[in-house]
């Protein structure tokens, strides 16, 4: 079948949203770090907004630090790839056409810093998933043993997107070309603060004088982002090529919703983006509480249970009423941590999250939430049940999450089937499940000891030790579907 293109543009059906700009008139503004599913599902489609109004100058290059395959997918077809729209509704299509050039890190490394260093990029945007930050998720700072930093401090070639970030900085710097301004796009907590954090002490590392520059001259506003992308299947291609009559190689898939929050602070200029929907605040801090915790953190818990249920898919898992009940029961102990937003309706919000979660359009995987979760736990889950028991309230559901995580994480489900964990540290998970056995008593306080995750005020905690102990007794004893029904109707008190 013939490839998707700027030359097969023309060729697809009349009801084909594609790119309202001429393309070859496009200059690069952005270079945007992970350029995964969710960036071309969420801020590529902002930018194509934005190109179609005319704002010629904020074109993207797209970069993957690892592997080749979305350089692979779209350099033949121009840059472009298909979104396509999923609900109960018809499935809409778009062909997007922001990305005017994908680079391949490892590949490219001198290249990708070249157009780092040019002064036509103003911004550099991240979704390098929360492990690509090189950080400690329970301090935020920066990892100094991780073995991409060890390095990077010691090449002008760096591999991960802290090196190869403030690499770049330091040619403009030499060159006396001004940053760009550097926009998180992950699901950090204060993902800008983090991701200035830990830039600046790399620098400082590099040079005490490097390290002032940035700390003094960098701009890194913190964002919040909203939109459900499972990842690309087959399937969904086979889908596509139906709809448009040509191949479209890595199209993405993803729910109506989208939602984007950014603090107003681009010294070196931005795109109009407020005129496309994104919400222009002084402060994000409110909306990214919200989304994490109520969200983010309904999203893995749902995802633990959910696989060791056996359902593929979070709206299968959202289906069961335990489940429904346990994650309605979370958002509800994650609501008085929250910080008022006036105006918001907070109840209607979390019913909206489980209408989205219900959405059977998008088959999202567990399996797929469930990854790297001591990245994502700390600020998931960790961060609600620490400020809760700051209130002198109890853990609460968070509790019931961390321990099907904890069940999860040992590798073998309830029929004792082999789990594929993918995480930073499974190997080492994998170790303290085998030493601890299948014993809640044993295994809890083994796995609160991982740091990473709990930090060190939490391990021995009986505040949070007991009810998650209690909570991973249940699901050894009475499984995962039992534990969830009862904990929704009340029956399990932890």
């Amino acid at each position: 079948m013939t490839r998707l293109s700027d030359k097969t543009l023309s060729r697809l059906p009349a009801g084909i949203k594609r790119p309202a700009f001429d393309r070859a008139a496009i200059r690069p503004g952005i270079v945007h770090l992970g350029i995964g599913a969710f960036h071309r599902a969420h801020q590529a489609v902002v930018i194509d907004d934005r190109l179609a109004a005319g704002e010629a100058e904020w074109g993207l290059v797209g970069a993957s630090l690892r592997a080749p395959d979305t350089y692979d997918a779209l350099t033949p077809q121009d840059g472009l790839y298909t979104l396509a729209v999923r609900s109960a509704a018809p499935t809409r299509y778009r062909i997007i056409g922001s990305v005017c050039e994908v680079l391949v890190a490892p590949e490219a490394p001198l290249k990708l810093l070249q157009r780092l260093a040019d002064p036509a990029i103003r911004i550099v945007s991240l979704t390098v998933t929360e492990k690509g930050y090189c950080h400690d998720p329970a301090t935020g700072t920066l990892a100094e043993d991780h073995p991409d930093i060890r390095h990077d401090l010691t090449s002008n070639l760096p591999r991960s997107a802290v090196g190869i970030i403030v690499e770049a900085l330091a040619r403009r710097r030499a060159a006396g070309v001004a940053p760009f301004t550097v926009l998180s796009c992950d699901n950090l907590p204060a993902n800008g603060e983090t991701v200035k954090r830990v830039l600046t002490r790399f620098a400082a590392l590099r040079s005490v004088d490097l390290g002032k520059w940035v700390e003094d001259h960098l701009a890194c506003p913190s964002t919040m982002v909203d939109r459900i992308v499972p990842a690309t299947t087959d399937a969904d291609r086979d889908e596509v090529a139906r709809a448009l009559g040509v191949e479209d190689a890595w199209p993405v898939v993803a729910e109506p919703f989208w939602q984007w929050v950014v603090e107003d602070h681009f010294p070196a200029g931005r795109p109009d983006l407020a005129a496309s929907g994104v919400e222009m605040v002084r402060d994000v801090a409110p909306y990214e509480l919200m989304k994490l915790r109520l969200l983010n953190g309904s999203h893995s818990t749902l995802a633990y249970l959910g696989y060791l249920c056996g359902y593929e898919t979070v709206a299968d898992a959202i289906a069961d009423a335990g489940i429904a009940g346990t994650v309605r029961r979370l958002m509800d102990d994650a609501t008085p941590t929250l910080r008022p937003l006036p105006g918001f309706d907070v109840e209607a919000y979390k019913a909206s999250l489980i209408q989205r979660f219900a959405n059977p359009a998008l088959r999202h995987r567990t399996w797929q939430i469930a990854m790297d979760g001591t990245q994502k736990l700390p600020q998931r889950l960790v961060a609600t049940v620490r400020e809760r028991l700051a209130k002198g309230l109890d853990a609460g559901a968070p509790a019931l999450g961390i321990a099907a995580w904890m069940r999860y994480v040992t590798g073998i489900d309830e029929k004792g089937a082999v789990i594929d964990v993918r995480d930073p540290l499974a190997a080492r998970l994998a170790e303290i499940a085998r030493d601890a056995g299948p014993v809640a008593e044993r295994l809890t306080p083994a796995l609160l000891a991982v740091r990473e995750v709990f930090g060190d005020d939490l391990s021995g905690d009986p505040r949070l030790g007991g009810p998650v102990t209690a909570a991973l007794a249940a699901l050894y004893g009475a499984g995962a579907k039992e534990t969830a029904r009862r904990y929704a109707v009340g029956q399990l008190v932890l």
